[in-house]
Parts: structure tokens; sequence; C-alpha cells
């Protein structure tokens, strides 16, 4: 494997083309002309979110018990992102931590010392608890403070030492649901409680915070035959049994008072104005705000009536934003209407017309309305590329239709954040996606050199963490977000405390340099935001060997200028003349000649002969290699 990752890595050229004496682009595309996000960073490239699942990130204990407790299994802490930390995050590229995991959620652990109360299992999924649970928006989770009473104070800190490192920070809202018992001890004066004043008497009103099934008392599931709360283990609260009358919606929106196992059953469902029939109880946003700033926005909501939760979450988002927060990822954003996230998000660039807003979209024919009515500068783009080329990846898929969907999302591809891996999808090494981290190498290329969107990294990746073991209620494949529990090849380099790799095999350390190489370079390339051609459709028809098991594209702007290719066969070694069509070599304004590229990583010199205004390129990869290569006139 070592040499095979070698292999792969030389094969990378990260490189930047000068070409001073070039005009603008004559076919710059419209969507390379969209607004940056990059202009609040020293670097010119694209914004790099590094994902952190903030309990595990630290934690060196290697005892994995499965269920097993934070003494047993340990946690990781704020105090844990040390400077070396910190600074081996930044070397990925980093702009932006995704903190995952901070608002304090429901979590099996006796805090009641602080004045706490004891979450109850039966309502709780794993031990450590989901963070998509929320009991406290004003507060952080408990687990993750070297001392809970300074819970908070502790993670100010840690939002000043990366604000320190140059980087920002992110944290999760879940506005859609929180955790079935919602108590927060941390809210400033004035604020109640999500369903303090709920009028639990009907189903449904506009400024109740939840919907309600009148008259009925909620029952826990009736758990699955391979099911035990807490693994089987003795628990006082783990009796078959929570008090909650009247019951209230499921979080997911089932309305039983008995929701089923699979149902989001630790949390309950947020009204945000919604009748129960699906009709909207507030002013609807016209149409044309779809082409308006958020400034025009933020004036439209000014003197309106909206419903209560709206004023809630904006109070909570500002809370975070005043403290120092850079920007929220958004969980399950379509799961709620466009126009609060309107009213919100308009709320937030009034404050910070920085945030940096990232949101949870899954059905593509939203996408448009949740950026450019709901104010999203990001949604993930899972559903469409990232579905595409898991499918690559795995040798299930062609790489044609990752060039259909860049043509389909030419308008929205800067707001479109490109990803391989995140906590709700399979780790890359795990057999159950493609068995082998180095699959995630030309994956990676193409999922973060073909847009100008931002690129976004899971902890872990970067080693080629599999997510190898059934953790409790967290199963293979996934690493747990439920339980406590050590995170082994990201413990490697961790290495005690150094964050040096210095206990990595060799092969992972080469896997990190290659992602190291690869994100510093999108971070500082400026040609990653300009102008993108399409190279596939014309190599397929070139008649050469050149096939669905590669992919190439060009980036460039006026001053650097870039040519990508990748191979997805892990077994087999690729030669090609690779074609550049007319329209590029006339863009690029290259006569005919001879032109050298040059690998920056290796030293190894390859050429472009131009003839008759167009271009070929000899191209050799090894399996599972990519190039991106230098012009030098």
């Amino acid at each position: 494997m070592q040499a095979k990752i070698a292999a792969g890595l030389s094969a990378l050229v990260l490189t930047v083309l000068v070409a001073c004496d070039n005009k603008p682009p004559a076919n710059h595309s419209a969507a390379a002309s969209a607004p940056q996000q990059a202009s609040q960073f020293d670097a010119e490239g694209k914004a790099v979110v590094y994902q952190v699942f903030t309990r595990l990130f630290g934690n060196t204990q290697t005892t994995n018990k499965p269920w097993g407790t934070l003494e047993e299994n340990g946690v990781g802490k704020f105090s844990d992102f040390t400077d070396d930390a910190l600074q081996g995050i930044k070397a990925l590229g980093t702009t932006h931590i995704w903190y995952t995991g901070v608002p304090h959620h429901a979590v099996i652990r006796d805090y009641t010392a602080y004045g706490i109360s004891n979450d109850d299992p039966d309502v709780v999924k794993g031990r450590a608890g989901s963070p998509y649970a929320v009991k406290d928006y004003y507060s952080v989770n408990p687990d993750l403070a070297d001392d809970p009473a300074k819970r908070l104070e502790e993670f100010q800190a840690l939002i000043a030492r990366t604000h320190q490192h140059g980087m920002k920070v992110l944290i999760d809202i879940v506005p859609n649901h929180v955790a079935r018992r919602y108590e927060s001890l941390a809210k400033p004066e004035g604020v109640r409680d999500f369903g303090a004043d709920d009028d639990t008497s009907v189903e449904y009103a506009r400024d109740n915070n939840f919907y309600y099934i009148p008259g009925s008392a909620f029952q826990v599931p009736a758990w699955p035959a391979d099911y035990q709360v807490l693994g089987g283990d003795a628990h006082p609260l783990a009796d078959g049994k929570f008090a909650e009358v009247p019951a209230k919606w499921t979080g997911n929106g089932a309305r039983s008072v008995q929701p089923a196992f699979d149902d989001w059953y630790e949390t309950v469902k947020i009204n945000f104005g919604v009748r129960p029939d699906g009709s909207y109880d507030f002013d609807k946003l016209p149409a044309d705000y779809a082409e308006k700033d958020w400034q025009a926005h933020y004036q439209f909501w000014q003197g309106k009536e909206v419903p209560d939760t709206w004023i809630k979450f904006r109070d909570i988002v500002l809370y975070w934003t005043a403290m120092g927060v850079d920007g929220f990822r958004y969980d399950m954003a379509e799961m709620v209407p466009v126009e609060f996230w309107s009213y919100l998000n308009s709320h937030i660039k009034q404050q910070n017309p920085d945030a940096f807003l990232l949101a949870e979209v899954y059905q593509p024919h939203l996408y448009r309305d949740y950026i450019k009515l709901g104010l999203m500068d990001y949604l993930y783009d899972k559903v469409e590329f990232y579905d595409s080329l898991k499918l690559v990846m795995q040798g299930k898929g062609p790489t044609s239709e990752l060039v259909s969907i860049q043509q389909r999302m030419a308008d929205i591809e800067h707001h479109m954040l490109h990803f391989l891996e995140n906590h709700d999808e399979q780790r890359i090494a795990a057999p159950e996606f493609a068995g082998d981290a180095r699959k995630g190498m030309p994956a990676m290329v193409v999922s973060t050199l073909i847009s100008t969107s931002p690129t976004m990294l899971y902890f872990g990746q970067d080693v080629g963490e599999p997510g190898a073991a059934d953790a409790g209620f967290g199963k293979a494949s996934r690493t747990t977000i439920f339980d406590y529990w050590g995170v082994p090849h990201h413990q490697r380099w961790m290495n005690g405390g150094k964050f040096d790799g210095g206990a990595l095999s060799p092969a992972e350390r080469e896997l990190r340099q290659f992602y190291e190489a690869l994100m510093q370079f999108s971070r500082n390339a400026p040609a990653l935001n300009g102008a993108y051609q399409e190279l596939h459709t014309h190599n397929l028809a070139a008649g050469s060997v050149y096939s669905e098991q590669q992919l190439a594209f060009a980036r460039y702007v006026e001053r650097q200028q870039l040519v990508v290719v990748s191979h997805f066969n892990p077994q087999q070694a690729v030669e090609f003349t690779l074609q550049l069509p007319a329209s590029l070599i006339s863009a690029w304004q290259l006569a005919d000649g001879t032109y050298q590229l040059q690998d920056q990583l290796s030293g190894q010199q390859n050429q472009l002969q131009v003839s008759n205004g167009l271009g070929q390129i000899p191209v050799q990869l090894a399996p599972l290699g990519s190039v991106v290569y230098q012009l030098v006139r």
C-alpha cells in the first residue's frame, strides 16, 4: 500500500500556470464570475472547511468498549485543541473549523452537581448522545469542558485560539428539532425556553413552539429485538417510560404518540408557523426577492409579525455571533420554510456580513430557493455531486455524470460545497464504501478543483480512518456520533498530544501529505475562483484510451491556468494523449509551438504541443493518479 500511495502522490502535480501576458479568458463563465467569499482571507484560493467531531478529536484513550462510559472510553475536550493541534488543522489549508456537537445536547451522564437535569436514556441515542438533540442552545456540552462549571468560558477560549491561528469558527444550529426535554439553564434574562408558553390543548397555534397530540401521553418506541437501551446496562431512568403529556410530534414529523425506532424519537419537531396541513401562517416572501440582497431581505421583515419560534432562533444565533462564532452549519434546513431562513440569515448578515452560512438540503429542486430566497451561502452538494462521485470511486458509475452535474449547476456551482466525508456518510476506507483510502485521492482532486465552491474535510479522512468498529448506538463504516470513542487512525496522527503524525504508518503519513499538498494548493490558487472548461467530452471522442475512468478539465484566470486529469482505476496505469480543444487554446492565447510543463512537486518535465490551434499533452498516470499541470511559456 505504501508504494501505491507514493505513486499516486508523485503523480499529483500541483502547479501554477504562469501566463502574465494573457488577456482575460475569452469564455470566462458566469459561474466563474460569482461573488467570492475568499476576500476575507489572506490567500487567493477557495475556502476549506474542516469538520471535527469535537468530543472525539482529542480523545487519547484506546479502550473502545461498545456502549462504554466516559471513564472507560474517554472523551475529547475543548482544551485538546492546542496550538499544535490547530497548526496541524491549518496545515490542511483550513479556513473554517466546524466544531460539531458544541451546543449542549442530551447526554447520559450525571451533571446534577452543576444544576443540569439528568437525561432519560429511553429518549437519548447512545450514551454520549446525539449532537442534534440540543437541550440548551445558550450553553455547550459539559463533556467538552475540563471544568463543567466553566464550560462556556472554555469554549470562548477555543474561539479565541482558533482566531489566533487565522481560522474561523462554525457551530451547528438545528432549527427543525430539539431534545425531547429542552431546558436552558444559561439563557439570558428575558428569554423563555421553547414550549414554555405553548397552549398544549391544541395541536397547532402559530406562536406555539411545538406541535401536540392533545390528551395523549408519549410512549417510548418499541425496541427492535437486537437493541437494548445503553446496551443493556442498568440505569435508574431506563425503564421504558418517558413523561411527556401531551405527546409532541417527533423531530422528523412523525405524529404518533409512539414513534418508531427509525424515527428521530430523541427529538421533537419545532413549529415555524406551518399549519398541520402544510399551509403557512406568516407572510410569503415575494418571488423577486430571489434577486435581492440580504439588506433588502432584512428590511422586508422589519415591522412584520413572525412566529415566536423565529424570534427565539434569531436571538440564539445572534448570541453566538456576538460571542465570536463566525458562522453556522444548519441541520436539515429543507424541513424549515425558506422564509424563516430569509429572516434569520438577513439578521445574521446585519450583525456580521461575512458570516459563513452552510445548510444541509438534499432536494435539488429546492437548491436555488434556499440559496436565493433563503440567503444560504453554501449547500451540501450531496445528492448530485457526492453521490455520483461515490459511484465512480466504487467502480459503479461513469465520470461523465460529473460533467453533466457541473453543467446543470453552472448558475449556482459556487454555492455547492463539495466533500467526500462527513459525520453522516461512510468513511472512504470502510469496506461498505470503497475499502481503500487511496480511492479517495483522485476523487478528492476532482472534488476540490472542479468548482469555485468551498471544500470540506472530515477529521481522520486525511489519514484513512475506516470507522471500522461498532461503538454501541453508532455502527461500523461511520465514525460514531452517539458514543464515547477513540478514533484509531486519527489518534496515531495525534501522537499522544503532539499532533505531528509521529505514530502514523508510512502509508498514512503519505496520505496525509497528499491531503496537505492538495488542500493548501486549493487554498492559494486564484485559478480555482476562475473559469472552468470540461475536457472530458472532447477526449472521449478523440479515439484514445481515455475513458469513463478518467476525468479532465481546465481551470484558469488571467494570471493562472491549470489542466487537471484524474484516473480512477485502482490497479492499472494509463497512458494517452490529452487533447486540448481549439476553444481552450484560443482562450489562453497560445500560438502554435511547444510549451514546457513542470511538476512542481517532483520536478518532472512534460510538454504541451500546440499545432493548428489544437493542443496535445502526453499523459501517464499511475493507478489512482492525478495531474494538475503548469505551463511555462
